[in-house]
């Protein structure tokens, strides 16, 4: 979540950059979370966020703004457990003796918040949606395991519905697959999997994603673009009832202007904490710091459509060159206190199967010697012109390190190198969507489920959704596949392993580190992180 997502000072200069003590919050936001200052079960918590990048419409949604908005409004057949276990939540069965051929029965009385059924055909119209080319879905690449997917997946295909989704009665409905994937059943709970209601096929999706009409444990109450959004809990949801009364996400353009807002008590939870903090939150806020190991990764991307960086022999050497460039170990230590973990591969240590030893790993390695031996090799296939940059959404927090990165490569390869700053994470992302991205871009993984194949299907196998520097390996494609196919989980560990290999060798992006998440709360608010990083909205309480 996706999804989805650098000037080296001196250790010195790192260490005192100062926490910027503005406010920098459109003005009438923090009027608006002031006045929703109440406790107890009604309690409406205030936490930080940054505007979605389009609108609340579940497939169409790949980054974390929209993301955490829309598992508050829609609910899916499953739900994930804090620990990542999927439970049931919608379906009341998903029966598979195969990993191929699913039937689904739903619960009966679940109703979306205009009052409808959500039936059947919520669902399957929903997914062949998702999954039809002609209506260019950011999530459109979860679809692809149904069968069917690739007769409606292109811009100007006749077909728009796949012939594996089938509705048998108004309660009950089949999947059917193109091969076995022993994934897809875990996956369900991943919103893009979410039912729409009538109401969006006749409004369409641009209306329908400024007000959306869901069926989960919140529904939208206004949303302030670019200040603030508010969910209020829904009254008729049938599954687990929050235990909060509402969620508004508040737009800040720095984490340090929402750090000042949760020392003062204008916000009750706060998940990205500025690098400054990074040494003293613990001390600060006691038993109201919470840190937890979770399944994400920070990287940059380096798109193939980049001069010097195409599908060859010069764009793969630069991509080592710069990749061994950088002294992870010595950022994390200085910029994060060691609240990261450098990657070794393209996954997190907190899902199953990460190994630190894989084959070929050198390269996401320091090792400058060999890094300005790579540049040289690609210098004599073609000689290098212009400038490194890496662009950054500066509301994030993320030029402390994004300098730091950009100084190392600097240093080592001899080449002009710097951060490119953003107002927002938007702007990176459509420009990444448009291809119009003139520098490489920062961008990460928040898991979707717990398994290794998220993190590398949507963002690296040919046409993925996430896929940002349009990356194609017809090898590592093949083994992904097969991956997916087999119903070993042993052997997809291996396949998806030997997979990673090729991935360490072609670098489509820079892996930099997975997360040690932080997490700070406002006096009298409990909550946890869950597996993935995302707070634990429906169980925050407020005293």
């Amino acid at each position: 979540m996706g999804i989805r997502s650098r000037r080296w000072p001196a250790a010195r200069a790192i260490l005192a950059v100062a926490v910027a003590a503005s406010l920098a919050v459109s003005g009438c936001s923090m009027d608006g979370a002031k006045s929703a200052d109440t406790k107890g079960p009604d309690a409406t918590v205030r936490v930080n966020s940054t505007e979605p990048q389009s609108g609340l419409v579940p497939s169409d949604t790949n980054e974390k703004g929209g993301g955490q908005v829309i598992e508050m409004l829609f609910d899916g057949l499953y739900d994930y457990r804090p620990d990542g276990t999927p439970e049931l939540a919608n379906a009341e069965s998903v029966e598979t003796t195969d990993n191929q051929n699913f039937l689904v029965k739903l619960k009966r009385d679940w109703t979306f918040t205009d009052g409808t059924p959500v039936k059947a055909s919520n669902y399957v119209r929903a997914w062949n949606f998702g999954a039809s080319g002609k209506n260019l879905q950011k999530q459109q690449d979860f679809f692809a395991p149904i069968e069917g997917f690739d007769e409606v997946k292109g811009k100007d295909s006749p077909a728009t519905e796949m012939r594996g989704l089938r509705v048998i009665d108004d309660y009950t409905f089949s999947i059917r697959l193109a091969a076995p994937n022993i994934d897809f059943k875990l996956a369900l709970g991943f919103y893009p999997f979410s039912p729409l209601p009538d109401v969006f096929f006749t409004e369409g999706k641009e209306k329908f994603g400024q007000n959306p009409v869901g069926n989960g444990p919140y529904k939208l109450k206004q949303w302030r673009h670019n200040v603030q959004l508010e969910v209020v809990r829904n009254a008729e949801y049938k599954g687990t009832k929050p235990k909060n009364g509402g969620i508004t996400f508040i737009m800040y353009e720095s984490y340090d202007a929402a750090y000042t807002d949760i020392l003062s008590g204008n916000l009750d939870l706060q998940d990205e904490l500025p690098d400054s903090a990074l040494g003293s939150f613990r001390k600060t806020f006691g038993d109201r710091a919470i840190t937890r190991p979770t399944a994400q990764t920070q990287s940059f991307v380096i798109p193939q459509f980049l001069e010097h960086f195409g599908p060859d022999e010069e764009g793969r050497l630069r991509r080592q060159a710069i990749s061994m460039s950088i002294n992870r170990p010595q950022i994390i230590e200085k910029v994060f206190r060691g609240m990261r973990n450098p990657s070794v591969d393209f996954t997190a240590q907190a899902i199953p199967g990460w190994r630190a030893d894989l084959p070929g790993n050198e390269t996401v390695k320091y090792n400058p010697e060999l890094a300005k031996q790579r540049w040289a090799q690609a210098n004599a296939i073609k000689p290098w012109t212009g400038a490194f940059q890496i662009a950054y959404n500066s509301d994030g927090g993320h030029k402390v390190w994004v300098d730091a990165v950009t100084n190392q490569v600097k240093n080592t390869l001899g080449i002009e190198a710097s951060g490119k700053p953003y107002a927002t994470f938007k702007q990176i992302r459509d420009e990444l969507t448009k291809k119009t991205l003139t520098a490489a871009g920062r961008n990460g993984w928040q898991g979707d489920y717990p398994t290794q194949l998220n993190f590398l299907v949507p963002n690296y196998v040919t046409g993925g959704g996430s896929n940002d520097g349009d990356y194609s390996n017809p090898q590592f494609d093949a083994l992904i596949d097969q991956a997916e196919s087999t119903l070993d989980p042993v052997k997809s560990t291996e396949l998806v392993n030997r997979a990673q290999e090729i991935l360490l060798r072609d670098l489509p992006i820079v892996p930099m580190w997975d997360y040690i998440q932080a997490a700070v709360l406002g006096e009298g608010v409990r909550g946890e992180l869950t597996w993935n990083g995302r707070p634990d909205y429906p169980n925050m309480t407020k005293e």
